[in-house]
C-alpha cells in the first residue's frame, strides 16, 4: 500500500533503544507516520524478539510485525568508540526511546542528563515495568506479570475459575500506544517550549489506568471486583448468550433497548417485572435473565439472532476467530491488513497503523536485518561514509 502524501511525522528521527514488544511497537507506529527510526542493536544476535517464533523460512513474524519501517545499526554500548556514535546520533535526534531496567542507561552512560546535555531538545522516552522511581523499580517485568500485578488478572475469567490473562501481550501493546502518544504529544509541546522532557511510562501503570470500568466500580464501593465471565460487570444483559448453532453477543443494557429485546422475545411482561425495572435490578438477577434470554436465543442460529436483532437496533455481533476478523469484509474495506514485498520471504502481510491521517496510508517497508542499514545511517544522520 504506497503512501499518498507525506507523513505526519516525516522529519522526526527517532533513535530507538528498544528491544522485544513494548518499546518497538512504540517506535513502530511513529515510524509507520512517517518518522525516521534508527533501531540500534546488540552486534551479537540484536534484539532478543529476532528469535522469537513463529518462525518462516527461519525469520520471526512476530519481530517483523512490530520492526516495519525501521533501519537497523549495531552498536555496543559497553564500547567507548560505539557509545561516541550513539551520542553523535543523539545529538542530530528528536527523540530516543529506550526499555532497558532502570539503573542500566545511567551505567552505560547513556541516561537522560546526559543525552539531553548532548541535545537539550531531545525527548527521552523510558519504558519500564514499574517505573523510574518507586519501591518496584528494579523488578524485571514481563506482561503476564504486570497483567497479574495490575488487577487486571483478577478481573479476567469466569467466577469459579481461577484468574486468567488476557489473550494478548496486551500489557506490552497499551504501554506502546500510550508511548507513541506521550511522543507525539512532547513533540507539540516542544514547539511551544523549545527544549525536550524526559517521559517516564511504566507498564504497570498503563495497564493499571485503562481498567475504567473495574476502577469505578473500586473507587465507588472501595471493594475490589471480582470476575463475571463475559457479562458486562455493571451493565445487563450485556453478555455471551447460547443459540442453536453457536453462540452470540448481545448489548441491550438501555431501557429502551431491554425492552425491545423484551418484545422480540415475545415476553413484553418482563419489562414490569420487579427483577428487571432497571439496569441495577436487572444485574442484581442477571443468573435468572440470562435463563430467559437463551431460552429464546438457544432456538435460533446466530445469524438470525443478529438479523432480527439489528432490524431492531439492539447492538449484537457474532463471535468471531482471529482469521475471520482479519480476513473479514469489514477489515477488507478499512485495509487493515496490508502486503508488501518482502526480500527473504515474498510476499509478506502485516497490520500497521489503524489510524486514518486524512489522506496519508502509510507504506509498509519489512523490518531490516541486523546492522543492515548502518552505512546509510552513518551517511544520511551524521554525513560520513
Amino acid at each position: 500500500m504506497a503512501s499518498v502524501k507525506q507523513g505526519p511525522l516525516d522529519g522526526v528521527k527517532i533513535v530507538d533503544l528498544t528491544r522485544v514488544l513494548a518499546g518497538p511497537f512504540c517506535t513502530a507506529l511513529l515510524a509507520d507516520l512517517g518518522a525516521d527510526v534508527i533501531k540500534i542493536e546488540n552486534p551479537v544476535g540484536g534484539d532478543d524478539a529476532r528469535s522469537f517464533g513463529p518462525f518462516k523460512r527461519d525469520r520471526s513474524i512476530y519481530f517483523a510485525l512490530i520492526n516495519r519501517n525501521k533501519r537497523s545499526i549495531c552498536l555496543d554500548l559497553k564500547q567507548d568508540g560505539d557509545r561516541e556514535i550513539l551520542k553523535k546520533l543523539v545529538a542530530r535526534a528528536d527523540v530516543l526511546v529506550e526499555n532497558f531496567r532502570p539503573g542500566v542507561t545511567a551505567r552505560l552512560g547513556v541516561e537522560y542528563a546526559a543525552m539531553s546535555a548532548i541535545n537539550p531538545r531531545l525527548i527521552y522516552l523510558s519504558i519500564s515495568g514499574f517505573g523510574q522511581e518507586g519501591p518496584l523499580s528494579s523488578k524485571p517485568a514481563f506482561d503476564t506479570i504486570v497483567q497479574a500485578m495490575s488487577g487486571l488478572m483478577s478481573v479476567t475469567g469466569a467466577p469459579d475459575q481461577g484468574p486468567t490473562r488476557v489473550g494478548e501481550s496486551i500489557a506490552d501493546v497499551m504501554t506502546g500506544l500510550y508511548g507513541a502518544g506521550a511522543v507525539s504529544t512532547a513533540l507539540y509541546a516542544r514547539e511551544q517550549t523549545g527544549r525536550g522532557v524526559h517521559l517516564d511510562l511504566a507498564m504497570f501503570d498503563a495497564l493499571l489506568s485503562v481498567q475504567i470500568t473495574s476502577l469505578a466500580q473500586l473507587l465507588t464501593t472501595g471493594i475490589a471486583p471480582g470476575r463475571v465471565g463475559n457479562r458486562h460487570p455493571v451493565s445487563t444483559p450485556f453478555d455471551t448468550f447460547v443459540a442453536s448453532d453457536g453462540m452470540v453477543v448481545i448489548g441491550a443494557a438501555t431501557k429502551p433497548m431491554f425492552e425491545t429485546l423484551c418484545a422480540l422475545m415475545g415476553r413484553p411482561e418482563l419489562i414490569l417485572d420487579p427483577r428487571f425495572t432497571s439496569e441495577g435490578q436487572r444485574t442484581q438477577h442477571e443468573p435468572e435473565l440470562k435463563v430467559i434470554i437463551e431460552q429464546w436465543t438457544s432456538r435460533l442460529p446466530v445469524a438470525e439472532i443478529i438479523r432480527v436483532c439489528e432490524a431492531a437496533g439492539i447492538p449484537v455481533g457474532p463471535i468471531w476467530d482471529l482469521k475471520a476478523a482479519a480476513f473479514g469484509l469489514n477489515a477488507q474495506a478499512r485495509q487493515l491488513v496490508s502486503s508488501a514485498t518482502h526480500p527473504h520471504l515474498g510476499k509478506m502481510q502485516y497490520v500497521a497503523q489503524p489510524v486514518r491521517y486524512g489522506d496519508f496510508r502509510p507504506a509498509i517497508v519489512p523490518e531490516p536485518d541486523l546492522g543492515a542499514d548502518t552505512h546509510d545511517i552513518l551517511r544520511d544522520w551524521l554525513g560520513e561514509g
